[in-house]
């Protein structure tokens, strides 16, 4: 059944069970300009069958995203989902997006995930993953706050070529955690300036490739943190064709998992990715799959690392994260098993071959040009003639999708546009794309 309302004798039984006479009082506690914020909508009264009808109609007004060609980016991409995918996660067994606490009844999902960890693990050149977490900005903050409990100097330093909205994040989690977040600059090719590294700092956060798609200079940079630890944040598609950040000295690598597998939907549910080193075990946040045997001795699953305080004394806990995306990262895992790794680097090609195509073909236009001059991967950034937010609506009414360019110039980009290609662009994608660019005043 879609709905089962309660009744009002339901209702009167659970005000009756808690001691409040009615919902008035119940709510009571909210403050009486913020309850008189929300008034009746106002709506006729209509069978299902009348409001289906009339929400059918309506329909049609919303703008149906098949119809638009989509160079989307800023940490959510347009990647084809292969079928297999959905056949998996939409079996019954897995029919679950919640932690599996049972072992003895959830062998299937505790072993899905076991497979996720490890693939997360070659994937980063990691030695250790959790079984997710709940996006990449969360993922971010969380490695923060870990970083912080091993180093403990409440300061630390952040690229400001990250995401701007996993730098909103993370601000808010330090500033209620009284944790100083330093910013470092980036330089004209579109990568941090090596020369404004802070000391004394708990970690340095690096997103490789960064919001401009540009890809960041990893070699000696452990070496120049001394004992901060090294956070990166990755679009894991990149991996198949950019040398791990293990193998760059990373501590910490997290992620937003939504390119392996996920639809962009309304912006979730997605997938954070999260991994370390093996000696900050104890101090990562949430749940790790391990494989032991059972009492007949054959092999089994079990969660062998749940370090919230639900679990253990509360001043121990390392997170109040209270469950993981186990179905986003069941998708996750069999996406990259599906792909396997030759899959995953000719991916990885596609998608930069093509936003090389494009970048050269609209750099070759009147007034456009890279606005950065390093190495990207599948977006970059093209500095316009003129007015962003008008090129970009005279886009969307060709039904061709960019992101808001409001979010560059949060980072000090202007007159500029984002564009980021997928392996789902075709070349007269591409090009019809240039052919618009050429005629927008």
């Amino acid at each position: 059944m879609r709905y089962i309302a309660n009744t009002e004798a339901d209702r009167r039984a659970m005000l009756d069970a808690i001691g409040v006479s009615s919902l008035e009082e119940l709510f009571n506690d909210i403050p009486k300009q913020v309850r008189n914020r929300y008034q009746p909508v106002g709506l006729p009264e209509r069978s299902e069958l009348e409001a289906v009808r009339e929400v059918q109609k309506l329909a049609p007004r919303n703008a149906a995203w098949q119809q638009y060609t989509s160079f989307l980016g800023g940490g959510v991409y347009d990647h084809y989902i292969p079928s297999v995918v959905s056949y998996i996660t939409s079996r019954s067994e897995f029919s679950t997006a919640y932690t599996p606490y049972q072992p003895e009844m959830s062998q299937g999902t505790l072993t899905a995930m076991f497979e996720f960890q490890t693939l997360l693990c070659e994937l980063t050149g990691m030695d250790v993953a959790n079984s997710s977490m709940y996006d990449g900005a969360t993922a971010l903050a969380e490695a923060v706050f870990m970083a912080e409990r091993i180093a403990k100097t409440e300061k630390v330093a952040v690229c400001r070529s990250i995401f701007p909205h996993y730098r909103r994040v993370l601000d808010t989690y330090c500033q209620a955690a009284g944790i100083e977040v330093v910013e470092v600059p980036y330089n004209h090719i579109g990568r941090y300036d090596t020369d404004s590294l802070p000391k004394g700092i708990s970690a340095l956060v690096v997103q490789n490739p960064n919001t401009f798609g540009i890809i960041e200079e990893m070699n000696g940079l452990k070496e120049q943190l001394g004992t901060a630890l090294l956070i990166v944040a990755v679009n894991p598609i990149s991996l198949g064709l950019i040398s791990p950040p293990g193998e760059a000295g990373a501590d910490i690598v997290v992620g937003e998992g939504q390119p392996l597998g996920l639809f962009p939907s309304f912006g979730g549910p997605f997938l954070g990715l999260f991994a370390c080193r093996k000696q900050y075990l104890r101090n990562m946040p949430g749940r790790i799959i391990g494989r032991t045997v059972d009492a007949q001795g054959e092999m089994a699953y079990t969660m062998t690392s749940q370090t919230r305080e639900q679990h253990i004394r509360r001043g121990r806990a390392t997170s109040n994260i209270c469950t993981n995306s186990t179905l986003c990262a069941l998708a996750a895992a069999v996406y990259l098993a599906g792909l396997g790794g030759d899959g995953l680097q000719e991916l990885a090609l596609l998608n930069l071959e093509k936003a090389h195509y494009l970048a050269k073909r609209i750099s070759s236009l009147p007034g456009y040009s890279l606005a950065f001059s390093g190495p990207f991967f599948n977006e970059f950034v093209i500095r316009v003639p003129g007015d962003p937010q008008s090129i970009c609506r005279q886009l969307t009414q060709e039904k061709i999708l960019l992101n808001n360019p409001s979010s560059l110039s949060e980072l000090g980009v202007e007159q500029a546009l984002n564009f980021a290609v997928t392996e789902q662009r075709t070349k007269e994608e591409l090009d019809s794309l240039v052919d618009v660019l050429r005629d927008v005043t």
